[in-house]
């Protein structure tokens, strides 16, 4: 079971990936990538983009949603070298969702960070930790804890209907 919780955990962040910050692990990636934001500044000479305001990245069934979203480029290719999503952070694929209040997608470790109170559910299976970062090649996730909390699990196994009579 609590393999079904990092597999949600993982599939969520990769999604993540995918979707919000271009990434090609997935086969949503070749889905249109369509961002909504109040504003969008771009900075040729800081090699940004920032959408600002309620922004919402939708890439195939995977919907993130943000406060704010700072794509950075670099390279003779302006290939995407960071994207970093603040405030409000929530990433929703199905029945799983992922939370924080920031998330960091670097393309060269292929890393995604997810801080500020972060949080996975897939169905009732929920898992918190003070960090969560997930190794998109290695297809692992690692969930630390902090001086204050702890790393808590809390799975359902079967599901909610399990031991129920029928």
């Amino acid at each position: 079971m609590m393999r079904r919780i990092l597999f949600g955990s993982v599939l969520a962040l990769s999604l993540f990936a995918a979707a919000a910050f271009g990434a090609q692990a997935t086969g949503s990636s070749k889905e249109p990538l369509k961002v909504k934001s109040d504003t969008l500044t771009t900075d040729n000479e800081k090699k940004t983009a920032t959408f600002e305001g309620k922004v919402v990245a939708r890439q195939g069934d995977m919907t993130l949603y943000a406060d704010r979203l700072v794509v950075s480029y670099s390279g003779p290719g302006n290939e995407v070298s960071q994207v970093e999503a603040f405030g409000n952070v929530r990433i929703v694929q199905q029945e799983r969702q992922a939370t924080g209040a920031h998330g960091v997608y670097d393309p060269k470790t292929a890393r995604i960070t997810l801080d500020g109170n972060p949080r996975v559910v897939s169905g009732e299976d929920v898992v918190t930790g003070k960090v969560i970062v997930y190794y998109v090649n290695e297809q692992k996730s690692v969930v630390t804890s902090g001086p204050k909390e702890r790393v808590e699990a809390v799975i359902h196994p079967g599901g909610k209907d399990a031991g129920q009579k029928r």
